[in-house]
């Protein structure tokens, strides 16, 4: 027999072999599966809910509500849900003198992201402005924070009379290279993206979260209330990953295309950022919009980065209020032009 030649006995054992690898390699997905479905069930019963639902559009939305008076819209950034205005003091600060709702989007936290439908912030945007219908929210100020303020913009540029006013921290508004959006993408992808959702992406997300969270929080220390108070276990479930990396992969595309909406931009806007932000270069994002929008206020919040709002709630509360007063002078002055 020539040397490198297979024996006839041979292929039938290299076949049973490469099957068994097979049949290995799919139990031990199977496997990671159950146990990752698990953690996450396991998760959401340590932190279940502590607000309401709406059902709109056929899609549940869970939302926290607090205080009274003119309206406000809290809108979380990705990773995070309404509960991070909740840790950072935002909500209880605002809800002082206003009606507070804050939305987990869709995919984060309790709200459901049917699959189906590209969940860009146009179609968020949609899906919130039935919502304020329902509950009664009329022309609020809508708060958007990283994420967040992507349907904040798409709200008021493609929904304007719905609402009052917007306050964007640590927005994206002009299209970069990003590459994490890019490495994040992956989950996001038909068929392959389900496949990893539920098998090896929760296992790199509890690996990788903890320098995650660094990086959002830095150059500061994370708060200890977030770390005592954040549900770890939420941003690695399967059905959350989803709705992260889709995010993630329609985000840079999502801004290219509501940039063409900001000339038409006419009620009142307050642009907030850390100078220290590791995520969103202030100077490229923050800086470039105030300038392109002449009616907008902006603030700089030295010495902070991406989460600034854990370290100034007040400010943001001030300045939701500031809006909110011009939406009132805007509202009745217009009443009295009609009058007249």
């Amino acid at each position: 027999m020539a040397t490198g030649t297979l024996s006839p006995m041979a292929e039938p054992s290299r076949s049973r072999g490469i099957g068994a690898a097979v049949l290995a390699g799919a139990a031990a997905l199977a496997a990671a599966a159950v146990w990752n479905d698990r953690r996450a069930r396991d998760a959401e019963r340590t932190y279940p809910p502590r607000g309401r639902f709406v059902e709109v559009d056929g899609v549940r939305l869970h939302y926290l509500e607090r205080g009274h008076g003119a309206p406000v819209v809290l809108l979380h950034g990705n990773v995070v849900s309404a509960e991070d205005f909740v840790l950072s003091g935002v909500l209880d600060a605002a809800a002082q003198r206003h009606r507070v709702v804050a939305f987990d989007r869709p995919g984060f936290g309790f709200s459901e992201r049917p699959q189906g439908i590209l969940w860009t912030p146009a179609e968020q945007a949609h899906l919130l402005r039935h919502a304020f219908a329902r509950l009664g929210l009329e022309r609020p100020v809508v708060v958007g924070h990283s994420w967040g303020a992507l349907v904040a913009l798409a709200l008021a540029i493609d929904h304007p009379d719905s609402v009052g006013g917007l306050a964007l921290l640590s927005g994206y508004y002009r299209p970069t290279a990003r590459l994490d959006a890019l490495l994040a993408a992956p989950p996001a992808i038909p068929v392959l993206g389900d496949v990893m959702r539920y098998t090896v992406s929760p296992l790199l997300g509890r690996a990788m979260l903890p320098l995650n969270l660094k990086g959002m929080f830095s150059p500061r220390s994370i708060p200890e209330r977030f770390r005592d108070g954040f549900p770890y276990g939420f941003p690695v479930r399967p059905w959350q990953i989803r709705a992260e990396a889709q995010d993630a992969a329609t985000m840079v595309p999502a801004v290219a295309a509501l940039r063409h909406g900001y000339p038409n931009l006419r009620l009142p806007v307050t642009i907030m950022a850390g100078t220290e932000d590791k995520v969103v270069d202030f100077g490229t994002q923050a800086v470039w919009f105030h300038e392109a929008l002449p009616q907008s206020a902006l603030e700089l919040i030295p010495g902070t980065g991406h989460m600034f709002h854990y370290d100034v709630p007040g400010q943001v509360a001030d300045a939701i209020m500031a809006l909110a007063d011009q939406r009132q002078w805007a509202a009745t002055g217009l009443a009295g032009a009609a009058a007249a």
